[in-house]
């Protein structure tokens, strides 16, 4: 049986656009321009994408999960009107002060990931707009990506500082992510 091709993605500034005011009902959640046909590509090309987010909103009490559930739901269909699907999304529903271990930049999600699917995430490409996806991914051992949306436009044209794991690898947006993983995967093919 092949492995299992896992693609981990956060959400807010990955996907859609990110608010410093929290995304906090379906109206306020927007596709990144090329983000959900990016991910019906991988799915296409046999991969799996799971979300791991930081969901701090409703630790502060911003929304409740029915209106999470909503914006997924919304998520969902606009995904699968190009063709494609998120397998899980997996969440931190707690506040910063909370001192959880599933906030990231704590590797908690990753994990959680790791145990449903049965497998151990070395390799795993893990996708986010900024250090703490990135750091939390490869405490676990993923491989991390940095996207210059979101959050990941303050590097664009810069150095990434020493907060990011050294073997980040940047790419404009998920769209070129995909892009560049499905071109590595048809060179090892």
């Amino acid at each position: 049986m092949a492995p299992l091709k896992l693609v981990i993605l956060d959400r807010d500034g990955t996907i859609n656009v990110d608010s410093l005011d929290y995304i906090k009902s379906a109206d306020e959640w927007q596709a990144l321009p090329g983000a959900l046909e990016a991910i019906a590509r991988l799915n296409h090309a046999g991969w799996h994408v799971v979300v791991a987010s930081n969901q701090s909103g409703l630790g502060r009490g911003l929304f409740e999960v029915s209106e999470l559930n909503d914006i997924h739901a919304k998520m969902y269909q606009q995904l699968a009107d190009v063709g494609g699907r998120i397998d899980a999304v997996f969440y931190c529903p707690h506040a910063p002060g909370d001192a959880c271990q599933c906030r990231k930049p704590a590797s908690g999600l990753f994990e959680q990931i790791g145990e449903r699917y049965g497998i151990h995430l070395k390799g795993v490409p893990a996708v986010g707009d900024s250090a703490r996806d990135l750091v939390a991914a490869a405490a676990v051992g993923c491989e991390p990506h940095l996207v210059l949306t979101g959050k990941g436009e303050a590097y664009r044209g810069c150095s990434l500082p020493d907060t990011f794991p050294p073997q980040t690898q940047v790419h404009a947006d998920l769209a070129a992510f995909v892009e560049d993983l499905l071109a590595r995967e048809t060179e090892v093919n």
